[in-house]
């Protein structure tokens, strides 16, 4: 089925205008550039154009660091608010504004909740198009109906939809050119990753992990929308890892779970993709699924021409506290003990903090970044000494059940050699343990555990109740030499926003207080605070155009775009 494409009045004058409009924003001799495709090879190579922002995390080893210097330390107090894009008004409480734009020579392009795709000038905030497609009723989601954003390739954009569906929209006009439908919304799944692209493929996963789905990462042809190869990331009976599901009628697997829903990461050099995987079903009641439950809890490295398994790593077997493994894989390229490693650096949201060896997954060092009770260190292979489960008499657990941070993205700068982590500090949750039956479209999770801090900060009657000794929110620098903390920049609230980090030594980030900052890579200290008048769920990105550095970031319903001041 093809979906609606809405052109505004001025987007469809100004879808012929578009590259024309990004080349004159430019400057002078950028009408080529303007023009050129988004060629793989430009995304593989996409820290020589910092101008630009072509992938999820602006760069395939997920750092989310951007080399534009033009905003410093200096003279970051001179941040002003350039323009705003202001959506329509949720349709539901739960519709965040987590999208991540892109940005193509001079072009941003992102995604409003839950799935409407608009083109904008990054110089104004001039809308060019808006691509709405018509949603199925039956799409169903656990924790808000959002997008995280979108993937490029050629002049073709990507996008997956909280109904199932995988879409490929033309760049220049909005309209859509092909659209796939893959999994069945009825039954729990969705689409609410950005996609990652790899040479000629479109990669995802699904959402769902809270309805008892069986989770995969997936591989699509850009040109056709073709599946190509699909790796199930809860394995069926003759699959490696089928033994980890140990109940007597060997059905457990089946409503597994094991989600994919945060974009993954790729090294070239490898030809290696890596993603994390989320918790296994039900949630919060471990009886029905006997054993480790692979490969839930888990990062998995997989070849992106086949979808082959290459190794694993479990970070929380037999989970029962909802500690989805749904983070960003951090690739970094620096000596370990002494000798130049490829490593990959991992906060997990059960509380932990990860240095693995992404050529083979080999464990070289785990340490709690928060309050941590449910784990007591790690054996030598590096899985958790695990000394607390749920009880049905109710067992109180740090972190808490949102975890020490979650899907939003972390950082690393090569020029501070930190990894900057948007932290939950010293949460806590009572997990009760109940029965559960599992039934096709409905929640399969068990009893919902207690917690001072709401899961959603979205409508009437989320207030923030809590005691300072409930926990707070923070953003965190971790060594990954040491292990150790360098700062921690405390919040008053917690934070469900990404951070973004640049080659001056700025730090950016945000949080449910409302309030998008600047904070010194180097000491934590805060350099520039604006209002934003809204939770941030998203993650800051920057760009420029003209030779002018913008940085922009999404909260409440609204995206905030600031450059320096003129």
């Amino acid at each position: 089925m093809m979906r609606q494409s809405l052109l505004s009045p001025r987007g469809r004058t100004g879808c012929a205008g578009l590259l024309l409009v990004g080349a004159i924003a430019a400057g002078p001799g950028a009408a080529l550039r303007a023009q050129a495709q988004v060629t793989f090879d430009r995304i593989l190579r996409a820290d020589q154009e910092p101008q630009n922002w072509l992938t999820y995390s602006g760069n395939l080893s997920g750092h989310r660091h951007s080399l534009l210097t033009q905003i410093t330390p200096a003279n970051v107090r001179s941040l002003e608010l350039q323009w705003v894009f202001q959506t329509r008004g949720p349709a539901e409480a739960n519709e965040k504004f987590e999208a991540t734009p892109l940005v193509v020579d001079g072009i941003m392009y992102t995604v409003l909740a839950p799935n409407h795709v608009v083109a904008l000038d990054a110089t104004t905030g001039r809308m060019f198009w808006i691509y709405s497609p018509r949603i199925s009723p039956l799409a169903r989601v656990c924790c808000g109906r959002v997008n995280r954003g979108l993937a490029i390739l050629g002049d073709t954009l990507f996008m997956g939809t909280i109904d199932g569906h995988l879409i490929a929209i033309d760049a220049k006009t909005g309209k859509p050119i092909w659209d796939k439908a893959v999994v069945n919304p009825a039954a729990g799944y969705s689409f609410t990753l950005a996609p990652l692209i790899i040479k000629d493929k479109v990669i995802v996963g699904p959402s769902g992990g809270e309805y008892g789905i069986r989770g995969f990462v997936a591989a699509f042809d850009a040109a056709t929308g073709n599946e190509i190869w699909r790796f199930n990331t809860i394995p069926g009976p003759g699959e490696p890892g089928h033994e980890t599901w140990e109940d007597p009628a060997r059905t457990a697997w089946k409503t597994g779970g094991g989600p994919a829903w945060v974009t993954g990461s790729y090294d070239p050099d490898l030809n290696l993709t890596y993603w994390g995987t989320g918790n296994p079903g039900p949630d919060w009641n471990g009886d029905p699924r006997p054993g480790d439950n692979l490969y839930t809890d888990s990062v998995i490295a997989l070849d992106p021409d086949t979808g082959r398994l290459k190794w694993h790593y479990q970070f929380t077997p037999h989970d029962e506290f909802d500690y989805d493994a749904t983070q960003v894989p951090v690739l970094v390229d620096m000596p370990w003990q002494g000798t130049p490693r490829k490593l990959m650096l991992w906060a997990n949201r059960n509380g932990l903090w990860y240095v693995l060896d992404r050529t083979n997954g080999q464990f070289l060092q785990g340490k709690p970044f928060t309050k941590v009770n449910w784990a007591d260190g790690f054996d030598a292979k590096g899985r958790p000494k695990r000394v607390l489960n749920s009880t049905t008499e109710g067992t109180l657990i740090y972190p808490n059940n949102q975890g020490a941070t979650n899907w939003y993205s972390p950082s690393f700068s090569p020029r501070t050699g930190l990894f900057y982590v948007p932290a939950w500090m010293d949460t806590f949750s009572t997990y009760f343990k109940a029965p559960v039956e599992y039934k096709e479209g409905n929640q399969y999770v068990g009893r919902f555990p207690t917690m001072a801090f709401p899961a959603l900060r979205t409508g009437p009657g989320a207030i923030n109740q809590r005691l300072p000794e409930d926990g707070y929110g923070a953003i965190l620098a971790l060594d990954p030499k040491t292990g150790e903390r360098k700062w921690e920049f405390k919040m008053i609230d917690v934070t469900d926003s990404g951070v973004l980090t640049t080659a001056s030594d700025l730090v950016f980030a945000g949080g449910r207080e409302g309030y998008f900052f600047a904070l010194d890579a180097r000491t934590g200290q805060e350099l520039w605070k604006g209002s934003v008048g809204g939770q941030v769920s998203a993650g800051p990105m920057s760009y420029s155009v003209g030779g002018r550095q913008y940085v922009a970031i999404a909260a409440g319903s609204t995206l905030f775009v600031y450059a320096l001041r003129q």
